[in-house]
């Protein structure tokens, strides 16, 4: 979720390359790719943890600076489990497409790791993004945690891209708490459009915003049809000139992102493993 990539945490696919793309091998740390038949809509939502839901606690208002409402460490629940952003351990999830013209394939695991983060344990997500040679290209682990309310905040990640076999670059990596950086709020505990909030926070290294601009959209990716979507804007003021828009299904999470100024990526989810 941060400036380096226009993607987010999960960059991936493109639509018309899609369906033949990323045949690589994987690295064996992860398990072999499982894809269930698609659906013909989206799972029932899964209840939050609270129907009381808190105001927006991380508002992106223009002219003001940044300042989150982040609850107490007390405040925070064991499991990930908001509607559109459900980080279960033993989720997997996977994604292929295309980015500044490179076929990739993403995979998801959510772990059963924590981190202890400003007094808050956090989920640990390990994403991975793997080139059409099945050569890796990035390696994350990202930080989730989500309030008794319901909303998912985001602490940080642990970043890292490849080249060559090699990590050449951590750029994009950070701690909440540490130099500054500051949690986001990556979904709301009750979205409605119009709402603005901000993802993450280390000043001139990750800035993301995001707005919610539908709840009840429909789509179509290689997973499945899926409706009750809720889609959000995403902008971040280090690369004004990207836009991209994400699909959240009920019960999945991310299945759709797809950049629609600035770039020309777009990616889609094929496949969806809930946990054991």
């Amino acid at each position: 979720m941060n400036a380096r990539r226009a993607r987010t945490t999960i960059v991936l696919a493109g639509f018309a390359l899609v369906a033949g793309a990323c045949g690589g091998t994987q690295p064996s740390s992860t398990s072999p790719s499982h894809s269930p038949q698609p659906v013909a809509s989206s799972p029932s939502p899964v209840p939050s943890p609270s129907a009381e839901a808190a105001p927006n606690p991380a508002p992106n208002v223009e002219g003001r600076p940044y300042r989150p409402d982040l609850p107490p460490p007390e405040d925070f629940v064991a499991v990930v489990d908001n509607p559109y952003m459900p980080f279960i351990p033993g989720t997997r999830t996977v994604f292929e497409g295309v980015s500044d013209g490179q076929r990739e394939r993403n995979v998801v695991l959510v772990t059963d790791r924590t981190k202890v983060i400003l007094g808050v344990t956090t989920t640990v997500v390990h994403d991975q993004v793997f080139s059409a040679n099945g050569d890796l290209a990035e390696d994350t682990f990202d930080w989730y945690a989500q309030d008794r309310f319901g909303n998912v905040w985001y602490f940080g990640e642990d970043t890292a891209e490849y080249a060559n076999g090699k990590v050449s670059s951590t750029k994009g990596s950070w701690e909440a708490g540490v130099g500054g950086a500051q949690p986001g709020v990556v979904m709301l505990a009750q979205p409605t459009v119009g709402e603005s909030y901000h993802q993450e926070f280390l000043k001139g290294e990750a800035e993301d915003v995001g707005t919610v601009v539908a709840l009840d959209e429909s789509v179509t990716v290689p997973y499945g049809s899926l409706d009750q979507i809720l889609v959000t804007e995403d902008t971040t003021p280090l690369e004004p000139q990207i836009l991209e828009h994400k699909f959240y299904a009920p019960g999945v999470g991310v299945v759709l992102e797809r950049v629609l100024r600035g770039g020309q990526e777009v990616s889609r989810l094929v496949s969806y493993t809930p946990p054991p």
